[in-house]
């Protein structure tokens, strides 16, 4: 009896002790680092109350309320959305202004060349190009609305200019005849037959073609990085991350250890469960930036507008220079072919013409300094945009570690110990996860449904994928259009003028089935492609395709 006495009086005091030592601790430590983080709260506990009110950072004693973590909760949606923010500002002000320059740089560049072009026609040939310069703004306009997104044939646009070049041209030689619109028409049927332009008009076609089609195409792509970038740094993340940043970012606070910050291996499993589905973007990112560096190789070699924009006037008028010196020699074919006209009733000389015409153009000196846009050279744009592109290889994937080695959100790798757990301070033990959406199964920090891929990103993705393979298209010198009849969207985005939010707008379903044109000859019948069964459309695209690239080849 007077053992078990002896006991209960021991317990006595360990429980007065034990009390008296919880009395003690206070929360003054939380009170002050919650007002230096600006939260605002009704109450906060000066001494440890108890936690059976807290839905995540539970505890049996604590310094939180449920209003404190109601805002922690809050805040750490915000953080979230701050840290993201922040470490994809770089990226994504890289593709702002680079979109911008490059849109500048190739339109102002076309504005260049045409000025250039009409003030050297109108002072070498005078009064007969300006009677005719409509046909040189057309072929200008025409330019700049295929740039700008506008649906242009560029062959069938550049062999229209040189028909009707030949018609105002044919008229001006032969101007003592009657030439009516009938007998312009039988002469464009000689085009091809007789050459008169030599074989300017063909290497002209093929070096616009494809400079246009890799310019375009390869500011399209800024467009597009622009837009994943945008959106996808601005996803909202779900209730399970959200409870999981609560409870690695402020949960300490609940414990009376406000200063204490989360182990780093504790903030990389966090992160890649609420970074799994733009980890899944990563792949698709990277050949899309590959596809990007392959066609600014373009742009600095064959394909470089520039360098083609920039003696056209000189060729232009090398073509025109070619026809007067065979003007007897076509007129006579073309006399033979589509007869021979009637004399105008009075006969103007054509001494005015033919003198003027017989101008020879000044000849083109490669050592003049370049038409510069934009205050730049192409190469420069291409040489900076290039360095900025691989260095965003792997972004998303490498955003949780981005994130987690700052100091501002984690204890580092120099405090191991002396960090938080999750549950208290001390040694972080779980696996770090593997990244994406399937490596999260058994994310022992944020529950994640992998079954259920966030749709949003897998928009972006989508829109990554059909940018990627125009690009690709876009490098051999193609200019395929495609439609993709998956509900995730297909098409083709603008050179210029992209307003904010096109990406995923732009990659919608097609309303006309796009057509590839494999041959000089003209445009592919509606008709014919709208019969075509459906069956035989992709062996159809896969034929015109390679068709197309064997003769670009």
């Amino acid at each position: 009896m007077l053992r078990l006495q002896s006991i209960i009086c021991t317990f006595s005091v360990l429980s007065v002790a034990a009390k008296s030592d919880f009395l003690a601790r206070n929360c003054s430590e939380v009170r002050e680092a919650c007002s230096e983080k600006g939260f605002i709260f009704t109450h906060v506990p000066h001494q440890e109350i108890p936690g059976e009110d807290l839905r995540v950072c539970t505890h049996e004693h604590t310094c939180c309320t449920q209003e404190m973590e109601d805002k922690f909760g809050q805040r750490s949606k915000l953080d979230i959305e701050n840290l993201l923010d922040e470490r994809s500002h770089t990226l994504r002000s890289t593709f702002v202004s680079r979109h911008k320059r490059f849109d500048e740089f190739f339109l102002e560049l076309l504005e260049n060349t045409e000025r250039s072009l009409n003030e050297m026609f109108v002072r070498t040939y005078g009064k007969p190009y300006m009677q005719n310069a409509e046909v040189f703004e057309n072929l200008f306009a025409e330019l700049k609305r295929y740039y700008t997104g506008g649906n242009v044939n560029l062959e069938e646009m550049l062999n229209d200019f040189w028909s009707r070049l030949l018609e105002r041209m044919f008229t001006l030689l032969n101007s003592q005849y009657v030439i009516t619109e009938d007998y312009l028409e039988c002469i464009s049927k000689y085009t091809d037959e007789l050459k008169p332009f030599g074989d300017v008009p063909r290497k002209l076609k093929a070096q616009v073609t494809r400079a246009f089609i890799a310019a375009r195409t390869f500011v399209q792509g800024l467009s597009v990085g622009r837009e994943v970038a945008q959106r996808v740094s601005k996803v909202n993340s779900t209730p399970a991350c959200i409870r999981a940043l609560t409870k690695m970012l402020y949960c300490p606070f609940c414990r009376g250890i406000p200063g204490v910050k989360p182990c780093k291996n504790y903030c990389l499993n966090v992160m890649k469960g609420c970074l799994a589905n733009q980890a899944d973007l990563d792949p698709e990112w990277n050949q899309y930036i590959d596809a990007m560096l392959l066609v600014a190789q373009r742009l600095e070699g064959p394909f470089n507008i520039e360098s083609v924009m920039e003696p056209i006037d000189v060729k232009i008028s090398e073509a025109i220079m070619n026809m007067q010196d065979n003007s007897a020699q076509v007129s006579f074919r073309v006399f033979q072919g589509c007869g021979q006209p009637k004399l105008a009733e009075i006969q103007r000389s054509a001494r005015g013409a033919s003198d003027v015409l017989n101008a020879r153009f000044r000849p083109y000196n490669p050592e003049e300094p370049p038409t510069t846009a934009a205050g730049t050279s192409l190469e420069r744009l291409v040489v900076d945009i290039k360095e900025k592109l691989k260095l965003s290889k792997k972004f998303w994937s490498s955003l949780p570690e981005a994130i987690c080695v700052d100091d501002r959100v984690t204890a580092g790798n120099a405090s191991e110990e002396n960090c938080w757990n999750g549950h208290t301070k001390g040694r972080y033990f779980p696996e770090v996860q593997k990244d994406g959406l399937t490596n999260q199964l058994n994310n022992p920090e944020v529950g994640v449904d992998i079954t259920r891929p966030d749709t949003f990103i897998r928009q972006q993705i989508m829109a990554l994928r059909v940018m990627t393979n125009k690009l690709r298209n876009a490098y051999n010198g193609n200019d395929i259009y495609f439609q993709d009849t998956s509900d995730e969207g297909s098409g083709s985005g603008s050179g210029s003028g992209c307003t904010e939010g096109c990406t995923t707008d732009m990659y919608s379903a097609a309303t006309e089935t796009p057509v590839v044109r494999a041959d000089r000859s003209g445009p592919v019948e509606d008709s014919a492609v709208h019969l075509a069964p459906p069956i035989a459309l992709p062996t159809m695209l896969a034929v015109l395709a390679l068709a197309l690239h064997q003769q670009w080849r």
